[in-house]
């Protein structure tokens, strides 16, 4: 439902003096003071010498200084019928002083309140208020008919002026404070984010690593049960221990890559495939540098497809290839195919559930299924 404007109090940014800076708080105070210095002085001339009607004088003052204040707090509350109160109260002290005499201080009192509602109450209120204030002042006033029409309308004019002022500082002040909040939620969505990050490489080290560690780990225990030849089991434990060694290597090296230190991705992927009894890799296309997410995707994929095809079918020929595309890097993995290891029940299963989940993140795919001789694992990443 749409406010009405007639009945739409100015913003509190508006009305607080929030976002001052410090040459208009020293004009607004000097207004002030000039305003009390009219009052004083207004009370003074007109007291004539007497001592009792001038300490009376500067008592009213001091009383439409409070309620001045009194206005201004409860406005900034939006708190209407006690700003009507307090501005009605020192309307009634303008009359007080006019019938006493004390003329200056009375239309000064009028002015001031004329222009205090136009500023900081609802339009409709505020027309109402100041045209009371306005019209008392024009009705005691001693200038012409139309000095004081003019006078008025000046003051209108004014009130009105400081108004707009008001409303374009305190729309400044909200797109300020909603500005910081988007950067303060903009931060934390990308510390989350980094931290997503960090945490899907760090389970993706470990994971590869440990699951290459059970592989050999278990064929040990295996050869164990099966009375093996010690010198098998060995070459399963001395395996399992250069994977663990492998692993915090590829800790290093991730952590490394957070940091956007990585290795080109062809050297990584031809260390890969030296490392691996069978494999074969072939690049095609023009290489570039690529994203660090991407780098890293391709990496992950590449390991956790050997790993995989070790675990079932042992002794296959892995062929990788990487195809850089004009918009997107396709990585193809896929083995010869051979009977089941006895390994093949090893592991979670999670590691391309884990690799597809990184593809789609980037807008990329993963497909892994069954090929014509073996399985095979395609990789597809935008860049």
């Amino acid at each position: 439902m749409k406010e009405n404007a007639w009945t739409r109090w100015p913003s509190r940014e508006a009305l607080s003096r929030e976002g001052l800076s410090r040459s208009r708080r020293l004009l607004a105070w000097t207004v002030r003071a000039l305003v009390l210095s009219l009052l004083l002085w207004g009370a003074v001339t007109d007291s004539q010498g007497d001592g009792w009607k001038a300490a009376a004088a500067a008592g009213g003052v001091l009383v439409a200084a409070l309620l001045s204040r009194l206005f201004f707090r409860t406005t900034l509350r939006h708190r209407l019928w006690p700003s009507l109160a307090s501005l009605a109260l020192l309307q009634g002290v303008a009359v007080m002083a006019q019938l006493s005499g004390f003329k200056v201080a009375a239309l000064v009192m009028w002015c001031g309140c004329a222009v205090s509602a136009l500023e900081r109450l609802p339009p409709a209120v505020a027309l109402a208020a100041a045209g009371v204030a306005l019209g008392s002042f024009g009705a005691v006033s001693n200038d012409g008919v139309l000095t004081s029409v003019v006078t008025c309308l000046g003051l209108a004019l004014a009130g009105y002026t400081l108004r707009l002022d008001a409303e374009a500082r305190g729309s400044a002040q909200r797109l300020l404070a909603q500005e910081r909040a988007a950067r303060a939620a903009e931060a934390e969505t990308a510390a989350l984010a980094e931290r997503a990050r960090i945490a899907r490489e760090i389970h993706d080290v470990l994971a590869h690593s440990l699951s290459a560690q059970l592989v050999h780990l278990e064929a040990a225990r295996l050869l164990i049960e099966r009375g093996g030849e010690p010198e098998q089991v060995l070459e399963r434990v001395v395996a399992a221990r250069e994977m663990a060694r492998g692993g915090l290597a590829e800790t290093r090296q991730a952590l490394s890559a957070l940091r956007g230190e990585l290795t080109p991705l062809e050297d990584f992927l031809n260390h890969l495939v030296g490392t691996a009894d069978g494999a074969e890799i072939t690049i095609t296309g023009e290489r570039r540098a690529l994203p660090a997410e991407a780098s890293q995707t391709l990496r992950r994929a590449a390991q956790e497809a050997l790993t995989n095809a070790r675990k079932h079918a042992p002794g296959a020929t892995v062929r990788l290839c990487l195809d850089y595309r004009p918009h997107e890097v396709t990585l193809d993995v896929r083995d010869s195919g051979g009977s089941p290891g006895e390994l093949t029940g090893a592991g979670s299963g999670y590691g391309l559930l884990g690799m597809r989940e990184r593809a789609e993140l980037l807008g990329g795919s993963l497909e892994a299924g069954p090929g014509v001789e073996g399985f095979v694992v395609t990789l597809k990443v935008p860049v």
